[in-house]
């Protein structure tokens, strides 16, 4: 491997791992797309890139010159993504964050010199978007990135997270991941489908109400306009509601079986991965592909591995970790 000429050079390329031994069905494999070895810790690096690199192309953003301020609403890893992308080229970022986020959170944003402006933590991230969305009309010279509603996010995984998978793991016939901005699901399933239109995209989500770390229901109100612009309706194949307890046990279970030490989303895909291989009829083999958003450094605060599981299902109601 060449030895890389900026730290953000080394996004992407993520590894695959087959984590079989979760699978219920014999004829299932399960294969797992660590995006949590992206150098500033999650899938999101890929978008904050495609976003900043979007913008600069279209001459929003100069290069070199002082004084550009980026703006963005983030529950955690967009902004920490944006935060190293702002830093190596030069920009301030604002991050608006929810009060109530993890104080990993908002260690690693300050690691790299995001400044921080609290939406209330009982309106979650769709009060940071709504906070975001005023602050970007009171200053105009502010950039808005704007991960929910800007084609770049899911561009940058059409372009790079696809094409890997499908380099890697041809043999691939279901893609599940979570459905949080839906960037992830738009770019990676409209390009796998593109290969091979048999491959079914399975979306996983919380009921609405309830939190699963780094997903959202689309029932809670809030549907990001590039899931609607894109048609992600047309390309799910199947939704599939996981419960905030449900994905803590898997997280465990892939930590105990598997040896990954991943974030409570991959726990909430894998969960949804379980329940496709089960519908699956007998004597039919597949080849799940589970996007892991992030490894579990960030959610080492959440006591998900060691304390009792019912305590961290509550403490989970209240705080926001992803």
């Amino acid at each position: 491997m060449p030895v890389a000429r900026s730290v953000l050079e080394l996004i992407g390329e993520t590894p695959m791992v087959e984590v079989s031994q979760l699978s219920p069905n014999p004829n299932v494999r399960f294969v797992v797309k660590l995006e949590g070895r992206n150098p500033a810790g999650s899938v999101k690096d890929r978008v904050a890139l495609s976003l900043v690199e979007q913008a600069e192309s279209d001459g929003i953003l100069e290069p070199g010159r002082p004084g550009q301020v980026l703006l963005e609403p983030t529950s955690g890893n967009t902004g920490i993504g944006l935060a190293l992308v702002a830093r190596m080229k030069g920009y301030h970022l604002k991050v608006v964050l929810p009060a109530n986020v993890s104080v990993e959170r908002r260690q690693l944003l300050e690691v790299w010199g995001a400044e921080i402006i609290e939406s209330p933590g009982e309106e979650g991230s769709n009060g940071a978007i709504t906070m975001a969305l005023r602050l970007a009309q009171e200053h105009p010279d502010w950039h808005m990135l704007y991960q929910y509603g800007n084609p770049a996010n899911p561009a940058g995984h059409y372009r790079t997270t696809g094409p890997e998978i499908w380099r890697d793991c041809p043999e691939v016939t279901h893609l599940i991941a979570g459905l949080g901005t839906s960037g992830t699901l738009l770019g990676v399933g409209r390009y796998l489908k593109e290969q091979n239109p048999k491959i079914e995209v399975w979306a996983v989500e919380p009921p609405a109400g309830e939190r699963v770390d780094g997903l959202r229901s689309l029932d809670d109100g809030y549907v990001p306009p590039i899931f609607e612009q894109l048609g992600g309706a047309q390309l799910l194949d199947r939704k599939t509601v996981v419960r905030p307890r449900e994905s803590i046990e898997v997280t465990r279970r892939l930590l105990t079986e598997a040896g990954l030490f991943v974030g409570i989303s991959t726990g909430a895909v894998a969960a949804g991965a379980i329940r496709c291989a089960k519908q699956i009829p007998d004597g039919v083999s597949a080849v799940i592909v589970i996007i892991s958003a992030d490894d579990g450094w960030k959610y080492l605060s959440s006591g998900t591995w060691t304390d009792d599981i019912d305590v961290v299902t509550k403490r989970a109601e209240n705080t926001i970790y992803f």
